[in-house]
């Protein structure tokens, strides 16, 4: 349990609430599935932890582990996660945890979700009985699966999401190698959340896999969303893995919706009425990590060393963060000096259409109406290339800009949301 602090900007108020595995929990309260908590926090948090989980559904408060060292306090820099979300763990080097006997106190309870943190998991796999049955969401604070070596057929699933570090350095190549060494530990399935590209349940009982679509709009905070989504699809495992999945799936899209509990459970309430087959009959857009590079993201703008273009940094980051393959013509094909001949002028301006009409999209960030950057947004509206264009100075919002791209915004959270459903479209037409 720790407090989420998401800092001031100019279009947002700093907002300060629970963290930690309290997401979860608001996530089962507003599906109506009772559980219990067991969580390892501060001793200044426990009663206001304690109250707060006691209205909102919770049947039993364990405090599992004292953390020492530090307020347990997680800064938070970008809550619509267009790129790195910068969070910040307060004293985390001096953070320690200290484990508490909690007797019998966790005996009966049989499906367990586990977040890994700053304490030992072995030490706490004692206090569940035998029957106990363990799912685990690995975020942060696991650098291998080895920590789940000997629960033998006590694993039900495990759960990763692609901004995890643990993805990052075993899965974001090739996904195959996780998915063997989940096999190996014996779980039931392995969900792999895509973020905006939505999601991939691994059933490895059965050898089959569900793709479960996203809907995206626009994004008010994206803290928690994906403990939401593990919580209640555990919650809903009686029903069937695949059934559960859709649902948690459901109740995290509401989740980034709000930060308000009343609105959310009000909204989750109502996706609750639909049937699995309804849910995918609805759509969305479903974008798999691994197929995003096959796309190649053409970046129109004024990408000089000599520009103040903080929006073309920004736009660069979020497009890598989220696996897409950008290609940056003034970084490869050169930036010509001031009085270049004509003869290389030419030369560049050819490789720069090649690049353009080998990629396939173009995502445009046409800073100061850089005369350059306009003209590749036409050539690629002419050669019918879908245009996505980032506007954040609110400088090109004329007919032909707006009317002739794809998605158009000086939002980036908005316009990347128009990539992904572009490509998705892309991808479901290659597939």
């Amino acid at each position: 349990m720790i407090i989420d602090y998401t800092s001031a900007r100019s279009n947002r108020q700093p907002k300060l609430r629970l963290g930690g595995v309290a997401h979860a929990a608001r996530g089962l309260w507003a599906c109506g599935i009772p559980y219990a908590v067991a969580a390892v926090c501060p001793a200044y948090l426990v009663e206001d932890a304690r109250a707060f989980l006691a209205d909102h559904g919770c049947t039993d408060f364990v405090w599992l582990g004292n953390v020492l060292g530090s307020p347990n306090v997680m800064i938070i820099g970008d809550v619509t996660e267009v790129s790195d979300q910068g969070y910040e763990d307060l004293l985390r080097d001096q953070k320690s945890v200290k484990l508490l006997d909690v007797g019998d106190s966790l005996r009966s309870h049989e499906n367990v979700l586990v977040f890994p943190g700053s304490y030992e998991f072995r030490e706490i796999v004692g206090l569940f009985s035998d029957k106990a049955r363990f799912s685990f969401d690995i975020a942060y604070d696991a650098e291998d699966f080895t920590m789940l070596d000997g629960l033998d057929q006590r694993l039900a699933s495990v759960i990763i999401s692609t901004s995890s570090p643990l993805f990052m350095t075993f899965g974001a190549e090739d996904v195959t190698p996780m998915l063997d060494a989940v096999r190996k530990l014996g779980a039931e399935v392995f969900l792999l959340k895509e973020n905006r590209g939505g999601s991939r349940l691994f059933n490895l009982r059965t050898g089959t896999t569900e793709a479960i679509s996203a809907v995206l709009s626009t994004t008010i905070n994206s803290v928690g969303v994906g403990d939401v989504y593990s919580a209640v699809m555990v919650g809903f495992s009686y029903m069937g893995w695949e059934d559960a999945a859709w649902r948690g799936a459901k109740a995290a899209t509401c989740y980034s919706q709000t930060t308000y509990p009343d609105d959310f459970c009000q909204d989750v309430s109502r996706e609750l009425l639909l049937s699995t087959d309804e849910y995918r009959g609805l759509g969305g857009t479903f974008l798999p990590w691994h197929a995003r590079p096959d796309f190649k993201i053409y970046l129109a703008a004024p990408d000089f060393s000599y520009v103040n273009k903080p929006e073309v940094d920004r736009a660069v980051d979020a497009l890598k963060y989220h696996n897409f393959n950008v290609r940056r013509p003034v970084q490869e094909n050169g930036e010509l000096p001031l009085g270049s001949s004509p003869a290389i002028i030419r030369q560049t301006f050819a490789r720069d259409v090649a690049l353009l009409e080998d990629c396939a999209v173009v995502f445009a960030v046409p800073l100061e109406r850089d005369p350059g950057t306009l003209v590749e947004i036409g050539m690629a509206m002419a050669l019918r290339k879908p245009v996505i264009t980032f506007d954040p100075r609110w400088e090109n919002n004329n007919t032909m800009v707006v009317g002739g791209s794809t998605g158009y915004s000086d939002d980036l959270d908005l316009c990347l949301n128009a990539l992904f459903e572009t490509v998705s479209k892309l991808w479901v037409g290659r597939s």
